[in-house]
């Protein structure tokens, strides 16, 4: 007679049963739907990562922004050596520049030292994960590529900020201004910087505009002498309520789900009581609509993403009408992705893939160059 089935068994059996289940759901969605299955069920595998381990242990799982960084631009410049693209290579030097609170820095891709154009990253990860390799050949591909396309040198400072729970909103607010004030102070001017990022990056993209038009009460001021040159948020998180139908709809085949969101606006937050006193001016979204209002002031053009199966498409179709409403001599461009789920261009980027929503990013950037070499 076999052994009984021990405790220990059934749990070791418990989260195999799991990531069985969400792989099955994602595949029988994506065929009822007609999506590319790859992809979701790719989603799949990191919602159970998001949904199995805390802030601290995908931390402790995940290599830190500095050294996907490093270990990017390594290989990076040994493909370009192998070539012999003295050009790329220039391009990849590794410039780290710190920033004023001594906890954030700046990452350079292309020749800071040349660049004419800039553009401050603030990558996603629901201010609890940090950047992926694909956020970095996203940056590449999109940005580094056009400027070379449109002759025009183009660097990108990424934003090495500190993760939740280890600093709490409006830290990463504050880290955002040091890193906007160091270009500046460096002689970028206000037309030659794009400021921009992917969902806990789009946040704190929406957050910094928000700040730039009508400051943070406790967060530095930053005086523009000019707009920026455009700004750019990929499938942002704009609100923490997680009662919209989009969340409903595609909470089954998306990596997000309400649950996970709620955990990450717990860390981005902390007490309940911090919860109260800031959440309104965290999410632009839940605070009053004037909220948006002066955008037109501090950015010349937005350039925004929604993917039709994501759980936040329901926000960042409210947040562009508010945006339109209230600024209604900006220019906004909606790029609303069909067959696309959250954040697909760093599925791309993370592929080294330049698809629909690679290819879409690069020509926004590519018009502003050429718009702003016409002026």
């Amino acid at each position: 007679m076999s052994p009984a089935f021990s405790t220990g068994e059934k749990l070791w059996l418990l989260p195999r049963l799991t990531c069985l289940g969400i792989a099955l759901r994602s595949l029988l969605i994506s065929l009822a739907r007609g999506l590319p299955i790859r992809r979701y069920l790719s989603c799949a595998v990191v919602r159970v990562f998001l949904d199995t381990f805390t802030p601290r242990q995908i931390q402790y799982l995940s290599p830190s922004t500095k050294k996907t960084y490093e270990i990017w631009i390594e290989r990076k410049v040994s493909k370009a050596e192998t070539v012999g693209n003295a050009e790329i290579i220039g391009k990849l030097q590794g410039d780290i520049e710190p920033l004023e609170d001594g906890n954030s820095s700046l990452l350079w891709l292309g020749n800071l030292h040349k660049a004419k154009k800039v553009v401050l990253f603030l990558h996603g990860g629901g201010y609890i994960s940090p950047i992926l390799p694909g956020h970095l050949e996203w940056c590449w591909q999109a940005y580094i590529a056009a400027g070379m396309e449109t002759n025009v040198e183009v660097a990108v400072a990424v934003l090495q900020y500190t993760l939740c729970p280890e600093a709490r909103y409006p830290v990463q607010l504050r880290q955002a201004v040091d890193g906007l004030s160091h270009l500046l102070a460096s002689g970028f001017h206000p037309e030659d910087i794009v400021v921009g990022g992917d969902s806990a990056g789009g946040n704190l993209t929406a957050q910094l505009l928000c700040h730039l038009a009508q400051p943070h009460p406790v967060v530095r001021k930053v005086e523009l002498s000019q707009p920026l040159a455009g700004s750019f948020l990929v499938s942002p998180w704009l609100s923490r309520l997680t009662s919209h139908a989009s969340y409903s709809e595609n909470g089954w085949i998306e990596m997000l789900s309400g649950p996970i969101m709620d955990r990450c606006a717990e860390a981005l937050l902390g007490s309940e009581e911090a919860q109260q006193s800031y959440a309104d001016l965290a999410f632009p979204l839940d605070t009053k609509s004037s909220r948006l209002s002066g955008l037109n002031n501090v950015v010349s053009q937005l350039y925004v993403t929604a993917g039709d199966q994501e759980v936040f498409r329901d926000q960042i179709i409210a947040f562009v009408h508010r945006v339109r409403k209230l600024n209604p001599t900006l220019k906004v461009q909606f790029d609303f992705q069909q067959k696309c789920a959250h954040d697909f261009i760093l599925y791309e980027g993370q592929d080294e893939y330049s698809g629909e929503c690679m290819k879409a990013m690069k020509l926004w950037m590519i018009d502003l160059l050429v718009t702003s070499k016409q002026r």
